[in-house]
């Protein structure tokens, strides 16, 4: 089988991971990486070994070479990004937050579905063996009829107004650059559509969400309870409760262990992780695009589209909108 030919577009801190990933994903390659800096670009190819770099994202799409493009730019300009890449007839891998909000995104999935390419959000956790093994105990019926899930991700940074995780015109704020993890998890557990949605946010100086807690309710009952932050340090936990027991998953976003307990029995603990993590999902898609499909089963677009409908409502509630809200 031929060598896989990935591009990275925007060769920023998560770019670094994913070409780490890269190197431990059997038959995959870094092939070409674009930035708007010919300098940055020919760095950070140098750094991973990739034979082509561009000073532009424009002439990065023309190469034909490219088998598929990773996104890691800024959030607002991940639309720009995809739909360049889409219109020169190439599969993208989008980082999560795969838009800013909901138009963007089915316009970003309508337009690739158009052009018969292969598109997908980043959600990397979603592959990671751990994750998967959780999902099969509950289809197994392990803990019977999951009732209620607890997830969060939070973290602190000194407050800092030129960070791009304070600054609102780069789309800054804990829902869209960690919450969407936790919205992953319940569309994942409980499916796309809460009777349901409410949630607080502790809005900053800058503008945007430094803090939330979202409250999620389902039609046969179940709730999940989420909450996420760039300037409150948490645990990261998913802990999923069931009828007849729960599964609890330390730092699940980038786990390599799951516990099963059921009631009246010993503990089980699944462990296993390879690499870093992002290899898992780079094999998946290139398992997809291999197949000629134009979505990942594990991540599909109606999923992508009901996160980013799900954040839009959480904003809307909050009075937070973005600069590219009005594109």
């Amino acid at each position: 089988m031929s060598e896989f030919k990935w591009a990275i577009l925007g060769p920023g801190s998560i770019a670094n991971k994913f070409a780490e990933g890269i190197s431990s994903a059997q038959g995959a390659k870094l092939y070409a990486v674009g930035s708007r800096s010919m300098e940055r670009a020919e760095a950070f190819a140098a750094k991973y070994s990739a034979v082509k770099a561009y000073g532009s994202y424009e002439e990065l799409v023309k190469d034909k070479e490219i088998d598929c493009v990773y996104i890691s730019t800024p959030h607002p300009m991940h639309f720009d990004a995809a739909m360049l890449c889409i219109n020169n007839g190439l599969n993208v891998l989008c980082e999560k937050p795969f838009a800013v909000n909901k138009k963007e995104a089915l316009t970003m999935i309508s337009a690739a579905q158009e052009k018969g390419v292969f598109i997908m959000e980043a959600h990397w956790t979603r592959f990671l063996p751990a994750i998967k093994e959780a999902v099969s105990w509950i289809e197994k019926g392990k803990i019977g009829d999951v009732r209620m899930i607890h997830c969060d991700f939070s973290f602190r940074i000194d407050f800092d107004p030129e960070s791009r995780l304070l600054k609102k015109e780069l789309g800054g704020g804990g829902l869209l650059d960690v919450g969407c993890y936790t919205l992953s998890m319940a569309t994942m557990l409980f499916g796309y559509e809460p009777e349901t949605i409410t949630g607080v946010a502790d809005i900053g100086k800058t503008g945007v969400d430094e803090q939330a807690a979202m409250l999620l309710r389902y039609k046969s009952g179940q709730i999940a309870v989420l909450s996420c932050g760039v300037r409150t340090a948490t645990y990261h936990d998913l802990n999923i409760f069931g009828e007849k027991g729960s599964i609890c998953i330390k730092n699940f976003w980038n786990t390599d262990s799951a516990t099963l307990f059921i009631d009246g029995e010993q503990p089980v603990t699944f462990s296993e992780k390879d690499g870093n993590g992002y290899n898992y999902e780079i094999m998946a898609v290139m398992e997809a695009v291999r197949a000629g499909e134009i979505e990942c089963r594990l991540m599909p677009h109606a999923e992508t589209l009901a996160i980013t409908g799900l954040s839009d409502t959480l904003r809307g509630l909050w009075g937070l909108k973005y600069p590219s809200d009005d594109r």
